[in-house]
C-alpha cells in the first residue's frame, strides 16, 4: 500500500488558508495526499513533534504571529529528524535579504505570494508536482 503524501501549511490569513484548501481539495481528486493547515509556526512545530507521520512538504507564510516563517524554518532545520523535509517559504514581499537568510538556514524554495486566485492555483499545482511527485520517482 502506498503511503499518502502529507502537506503542512502554516498561514495566519484565513482567506489565503481557504484558497489553499480549495485548490488542494480539487487536486486531491487526482493525487494521493493529506493536507493540514495551522495558524502559525509554533503549531507546525507542535504537529511535527506529536508523533504523526512526517510531512512530505511544509509551506510557511513568512509573516505570522508567535513564530515567523524564518523562525519556524530554523526550528525545523535544527531537528535532525526533520532535515530532509522540503520547506517552502512564501511572503507578500520579495525581500532578497530575507531570501538569502532563509536559503542559508536551509529553505528549499522562496516564493512571492501570488496576488490572484489563478496565481495561487499555479503556485500550488507547481508545488504538488515538484515535491510530492518527485518523492514517488
Amino acid at each position: 500500500m502506498i503511503r499518502s503524501k502529507r502537506i503542512l501549511l502554516a498561514e495566519d490569513d484565513e482567506d489565503d488558508k481557504m484558497i489553499f484548501s480549495e485548490i488542494l481539495n480539487e487536486l486531491r481528486a487526482h493525487n494521493n495526499f493529506h493536507f493540514d493547515a495551522v495558524d502559525n509556526g509554533l503549531q507546525i512545530i507542535q504537529l511535527l513533534n506529536n508523533g504523526e507521520p512526517l510531512p512530505d512538504l511544509v509551506v510557511l507564510d513568512q509573516n505570522m504571529p508567535q513564530m515567523s516563517g524564518k523562525e519556524t524554518l530554523e526550528a525545523i532545520r535544527g531537528d535532525a529528524r526533520l532535515h530532509h523535509i522540503p520547506v517552502v517559504i512564501y511572503s507578500t514581499y520579495n525581500d532578497s535579504r530575507l531570501s538569502n537568510e532563509c536559503f542559508s538556514i536551509g529553505a528549499t524554495q522562496i516564493i512571492t505570494k501570488p496576488d490572484s486566485f489563478e496565481g495561487f492555483r499555479q503556485m500550488i499545482v507547481t508545488l504538488v508536482d515538484k515535491y510530492l511527485h518527485k518523492a514517488e520517482s
